[in-house]
């Protein structure tokens, strides 16, 4: 009886811990929200467009490219 229970406890500790892929879904929205930034307005690419701006990082690898007219305008010096 005990081991059953172990066993139990081990399979809903492997079930918690399970992470599906979200960019590697076969729905579309959900690869798209996964890949947008900057309140959904931007896209997470390697090299932004020549009509968009690098405003923020994705990650460590991807930029946050955003069309300007989106970005928030910057008052001051």
């Amino acid at each position: 009886m005990a081991t059953r229970s172990v066993l139990l406890a081990l399979v809903v500790l492997d079930l918690l811990f399970y992470v599906p892929p979200g960019r590697s879904g076969p729905n579309v929205y959900i690869q798209k929200l996964f890949a947008s930034c900057w309140r959904l307005r931007g896209s997470c690419r390697q090299k932004c467009l020549k009509k968009e701006e690098y405003h923020i990082l994705c990650d460590t690898t991807r930029l946050c490219c955003v069309n300007p007219k989106h970005l928030p305008i910057l008052t001051g010096k």
